[in-house]
């Protein structure tokens, strides 16, 4: 039977994909803040479920959690987990924005070089890294956040290129959805200007691409488009329409 590891798997996008990996006769080994939530899908998932509470935001979670994992076999790592807050760069919280890149980059650095290690010894072995559409474009008004899945986008496609020229059987993907109908929006205090996508359907074209080796994975139409249109314009241009977008998302009370 085959285990796979998620991270930020007590809601949204990593919550339905254990869900579903589940259903698929996977193993799974999940890790949230919530311990609470973790227990309650382990019961639901079965005795094979095994589960950390780590805040990935602290300097040592990410080795706790593959320190946890030692002795088990690994199939796939999800690097799920992450978060976005948004306002103007000048006024946003220096904090939490340290806090996001320790969690949007660092964990997510950390996670795939130690697990992708191992995968190469074995020369088997799935990362799905999930970044989002922001990856694409500058974002102005969540810069940090947008930075930061730029970063994930980047180092998934530099990493599999190397696994490539190797010859190895290992694959590297990420999955960069738009706006998903989950908990992110109320953590990071803004309402999406259009209609989220459904979450079960981003999380089975996440996995279903993954599972295929697939490089990057884009939800819907719309989002290939918009990652299309960002590529081919100038990044300037496109800052300013990013701008205009995320004017339209206004800041919850």
């Amino acid at each position: 039977m085959k285990r796979a590891i998620i991270t930020g798997a007590t809601s949204g996008i990593g919550k339905e994909m254990a869900i579903q990996l589940h259903r698929r006769g996977w193993e799974l080994v999940l890790t949230g803040r919530n311990a609470a939530v973790l227990q309650r899908m382990a019961k639901k998932c079965g005795s094979g479920t095994r589960y950390i509470a780590l805040d990935l935001a602290e300097r040592d979670a990410p080795q706790k959690l593959y320190d946890f994992c030692r002795g088990m076999r690994i199939d796939m790592l999800i690097n799920n987990a992450g978060f976005g807050a948004f306002g103007t760069f000048t006024e946003s919280s220096l904090e939490q924005e340290l806090s996001m890149v320790d969690v949007n980059i660092r964990a997510v650095h950390i996670l795939t070089k130690l697990f992708l290690r191992d995968f190469v010894k074995r020369d088997a072995g799935i990362i799905l890294n999930v970044a989002s559409i922001a990856a694409f474009a500058p974002g102005p008004l969540m810069a940090t956040y947008y930075a930061s899945k730029s970063y994930v986008l980047r180092l998934t496609l530099a990493i599999r290129e190397e696994l490539r020229r190797s010859g190895s059987h290992v694959t590297v993907s990420v999955l960069c959805p738009g706006p998903v109908a989950t908990e992110f929006s109320r953590r990071a205090g803004v309402n999406f200007a259009i209609r989220p996508a459904d979450v079960h359907e981003v999380a089975y074209c996440g996995l279903s691409g993954a599972l295929a080796g697939r490089s990057v994975i884009l939800p819907k139409l719309s989002v290939k488009l918009g990652a299309l249109g960002a590529g081919l314009c100038p990044q300037e241009i496109a800052a300013a329409f990013v701008y205009l977008i995320q004017r339209r998302r206004k800041p919850r009370d």
